[in-house]
């Protein structure tokens, strides 16, 4: 999974909040996700298929329903993409914190 295509797709205001709607809420129609959107259902319908190819949401269909839903492994793709980062902020100020605390030392801690 590109997390590059993920971060794409929710970049646009309306993809984020669908994706938002559906973590909170769950498996919704395509005619729930549009409701609180004042744009058209082809517009809904389009960036549906944005965060579809993305791999974030996935399609069901029962007999004439269709629903949207998460697809963790995007989810777990991103989280993984921010771990990495997360690991080398932290041990950056881990280090800082260190040489902050031996120079605190050095000058006697002279606040």
């Amino acid at each position: 999974m590109n997390v590059q295509t993920i971060f794409s797709a929710l970049s646009d205001p309306t993809r984020f909040a669908i994706v938002e709607q559906l973590l909170q809420d769950g498996d919704q129609t395509a005619g729930s996700l549009a409701e609180p959107f004042n744009i058209s259902k082809p517009a809904v319908s389009r960036h549906l298929k944005v965060l579809e190819d993305a791999g974030i949401i996935e399609r069901r269909i029962d007999r004439q329903f269709r629903s949207f839903r998460i697809r963790p492994a995007s989810l777990r793709a991103v989280d993984d993409w921010i771990g990495r980062y997360r690991q080398f902020w932290q041990t950056s100020f881990d280090r800082l914190e260190k040489v902050i605390a031996q120079e605190e030392s050095k000058n006697g801690n002279r606040d």
